[in-house]
């Protein structure tokens, strides 16, 4: 059986669950990171040396950072709709993996670290709004390119569509004033009709 390490309200963990329900595997979730701990101590420093979350168990194989693991689980399970066999169109879906990775996380601590996760009177407001104008900025990439094409993994939903998943759920989550986009709109919606985009990321801001 496939065992997940880490904590379900972790972008990175929240992207592996659901695409481990969008393919109907059989796994087990081991609590782990944040307030569950167990990160730091040997056992799991023996299977992942970062200290992070998620970590993926599959028999004797070991692996981690999330969007290796995404991949691997996409392959494994032969499954068209998130590994096909055309070169090009896996290329056009996987780009998106490596763009949120790049992209999107140094932002999201600016905002979503201050306005979620910290004291109102300890908020680092500066940081908040180079963030949200970073996120503009990223979000209207985005947009343009879902303008012309209905996911971003091309015309049906694929492996593309779910690390940025993760982050537009935070974002649409958030009390804040955005501009409109409204392709990015669209896209989000169609998300939220999935069941498990709804059971794995639509959960409480934490």
């Amino acid at each position: 059986m496939l065992t997940v390490w880490g904590r379900e309200n972790s972008t990175n963990v929240k992207k592996v669950l659901w695409l481990l329900d969008e393919l109907g595997e059989i796994y087990q979730l081991i609590n782990a990171g944040g307030a569950y701990g167990k990160v730091n101590e040997p056992l799991y420093l023996s299977l992942n040396p970062n200290g992070l979350v998620p970590c993926l168990q599959d028999d004797d194989f070991i692996l981690w950072e999330s969007n290796a693991i995404l991949r691997y689980l996409a392959e494994r399970s032969g499954n068209p709709t998130f590994w096909g066999t055309d070169a090009r169109q896996r290329a056009a879906a996987d780009k998106w993996l490596d763009w949120v990775s790049s992209s999107m996380p140094i932002p999201f601590r600016q905002v979503f670290v201050n306005l979620i996760r910290t004291p109102e009177d300890q908020r680092d407001m500066t940081a908040v709004k180079n963030g949200m104008a970073s996120f503009e900025t990223l979000w209207s990439i985005v947009d343009a390119v879902l303008a012309k094409q209905t996911w971003l993994s091309g015309d049906k939903f694929g492996l593309g569509d779910i690390p940025m998943g993760c982050f537009a759920y935070a974002w649409f989550g958030l009390n804040i004033e955005r501009q409109p986009h409204p392709h990015l709109e669209r896209w989000y919606q169609q998300l939220t009709q999935r069941p498990a985009y709804h059971k794995r990321v639509m959960i409480p801001l934490s």
